[in-house]
């Protein structure tokens, strides 16, 4: 398992599913063509970028072009990290048919293959945080944010404080806490806000 700074943005969910099993960082799904009308998560992409810098792994189609040139819109170069997959021709077993293109996307293409880009692109040199200082699901459910009767409005509280997207669920929200705050900075805030805010979370 490969630990990155980086947020990685990929297309779907069996992408996501995919790099989880290589790489131990957050991993943001655009959903396909979604992004280009979701500002939420645009938004939240931006904000990614600019905290730890973000790596783009989409596919080597045209749609996969069409996408990462979307995500890279406003945001400066040197928080983006472009990875490109080779193109290589075939069909994802869960599929009955091949992509238009006929190549396959980050989820069929071989382990292997993803780890070599991500290696050309100079990734793997990125140091991650140390795992001490990582907000867990323990401390989600410590603070309310999961696992309770009234988790999920406290969690779209927080979210609204923050300006992230409101329909995020616990374990996403742990993905991205984790890259904006260390444990320490997480608790604190937490303890500030629960201070002032007599709902709180």
């Amino acid at each position: 398992m490969i630990s990155l700074n980086q947020a990685v943005i990929v297309e779907g969910k069996y992408d996501k599913i995919k790099l989880s099993s290589i790489i131990d960082a957050p991993i943001i799904t655009t959903d396909g063509f979604a992004i280009f009308k979701n500002r939420e998560k645009q938004n939240l992409i931006r904000k990614l970028a600019l905290k730890r810098g973000i790596i783009i792994l989409t596919d080597s189609d045209s749609a996969g072009m069409m996408i990462r040139n979307r995500v890279c819109q406003g945001i400066p170069k040197e928080h983006v990290t472009n990875v490109y997959i080779p193109e290589i021709f075939g069909k994802e077993k869960r599929k009955r048919h091949a992509s238009k293109e006929g190549t396959l996307g980050v989820e069929g293409v071989p382990v292997d293959v993803i780890k070599s880009a991500l290696d050309r692109a100079g990734v793997f040199s990125q140091n991650s945080k140390e795992k001490s200082e990582q907000i867990t699901k323990t401390d989600l459910f410590v603070l309310g944010l999961s696992g309770g009767e009234n988790s999920e409005k406290r969690r779209r509280e927080l979210l609204c404080d923050l300006n992230l997207p409101s329909k995020m669920s616990a374990n996403a929200l742990l993905d991205v806490l984790n890259v904006f705050y260390t444990r320490q900075e997480f608790m604190q805030m937490c303890e500030k806000e629960t201070g002032e805010n007599q709902s709180g979370y």
